[in-house]
């Protein structure tokens, strides 16, 4: 039995085992909606925009506490690439490739709702918030195969950084070129540490909160600095050894970070993301361009873009399917990637930053288009289980 498969990674037993994470992370968004829609809301809105140091209490969970989520994730990825389920290049180049369909496809369909000054949201529907899309993941248990879990997940990280590539290129307003120099001098230094095989976690720690104060006045989204970091973190290749991954410096801080992400950051963050007021707009903001277009391109662009990319690519060979995944579960997991909530609700406010309007009709539409794909998704991978027990053809 390979080490991927008998000492499974922090992320892997959250998405096995921990369904009760799932369970908190959607009972939080249900929360901050009630709480976003009632009398509360004005002062809860208050209570996330109180500055709490140099950045407000939202920020700290966007930005700080996101980016340890981040972290994880790529620590999961880099187990995969080196020792795991993406070890090969046909099971990497398949997440990119969907990944790529899924910011595609949405944007075109925006852009068919939308000319005009309107046309700046197109990267609205681009992005998946992984938080959510993983917690659907996890109310399924066992349903869903490991290997498609983390093709999920690799997909989500490639869909986020190609989000986060956007938001530089296109909603950055003012980038700090001397706080990007420094960011680069502290990921060299980090590479260095790996290079030289220094093994303890403090130093690399030390120097990735550095990285992420750097990422976060260079105007690029901070949660980048935790995807970097955790790229520098040493892991070795261990065949049939379980002992060298005890001690690797990858897998204890994987080991660390699993309990505090599952049942404290996530659910902080979905408190603080879904709650978004969405009474007392006038009925026209239901069927505006800008709602039918982020509607549309989460709902229908995500899943046409992952599915219909993946099955290119698997169908002309240049990419294998996940191990034991039926189409009919590929087709579930790319209804999860139209859950945008998060990421498209951040860029909705860089593309229409002086309309309060704009932004709700967006707003609306990622709650409608996330919700909708989200249980299209769940209950879509739920029957293709009980239907053929994972091998749908």
């Amino acid at each position: 039995m390979s080490h991927a498969q008998s000492h499974p990674s922090a992320i892997r037993r959250f998405l096995e085992a921990q369904s009760s994470a799932g369970l908190v992370l959607m009972a939080a968004a249900v929360v901050a909606l009630i709480i976003a829609n009632s009398p509360l809301g004005p002062g809860y809105a208050a209570m996330l925009h109180a500055y709490v140091g140099p950045l407000s209490l939202e920020h700290w969970i966007n930005d700080g506490l996101m980016a340890v989520f981040f972290l994880l994730v790529g620590l999961e990825i880099k187990r995969e690439v080196v020792d795991g389920q993406l070890s090969t290049w046909p099971r990497r180049v398949l997440p990119g490739i969907a990944a790529a369909g899924g910011m595609i496809v949405p944007a075109l369909i925006y852009l068919a709702f939308n000319a005009g000054p309107t046309a700046a949201g197109w990267a609205i529907p681009a992005a998946t918030d992984i938080a959510f899309a993983l917690g659907v993941i996890a109310l399924l248990g066992n349903r869903v195969p490991a290997s498609l879990r983390v093709f999920l997940a690799a997909l989500a990280i490639i869909d986020d950084l190609g989000a986060v590539l956007i938001i530089a290129l296109f909603y950055t307003a003012d980038l700090s070129l001397p706080a990007l120099a420094g960011a680069g001098a502290a990921l060299a230094v980090l590479i260095g540490f790996n290079l030289f095989k220094v093994r303890r976690l403090s130093p690399y720690l030390l120097v990735g909160i550095v990285l992420w104060v750097l990422v976060l006045r260079s105007g690029i989204h901070a949660t980048l600095a935790g995807v970097m970091l955790a790229f520098t973190i040493p892991m070795e290749r261990t065949p049939g050894r379980s002992d060298h991954a005890c001690v690797s410096p990858l897998h204890r801080l994987e080991h660390a970070l699993h309990l505090p992400v599952s049942f404290l950051i996530v659910p902080v963050f979905g408190l603080a993301n879904a709650a978004v007021p969405v009474l007392g707009l006038p009925p026209s903001a239901l069927v505006a361009p800008v709602t039918l277009g982020v509607a549309a391109g989460l709902l229908l662009g995500k899943v046409g873009g992952v599915f219909g990319f993946a099955s290119i690519a698997v169908r002309l060979g240049l990419a294998d399917r996940p191990a034991h995944a039926g189409r009919l579960q590929m087709l579930g997991v790319a209804l999860l990637c139209g859950i945008g909530f998060t990421m498209s609700i951040f860029i909705t406010l860089l593309a229409f930053p002086s309309s309060p309007l704009l932004q709700a009709e967006a707003k609306i539409g990622v709650l409608a288009g996330s919700l909708i794909s989200g249980l299209l998704g769940y209950f879509t991978l739920r029957w293709a289980k009980r239907d053929s027990g994972g091998n749908v053809r």
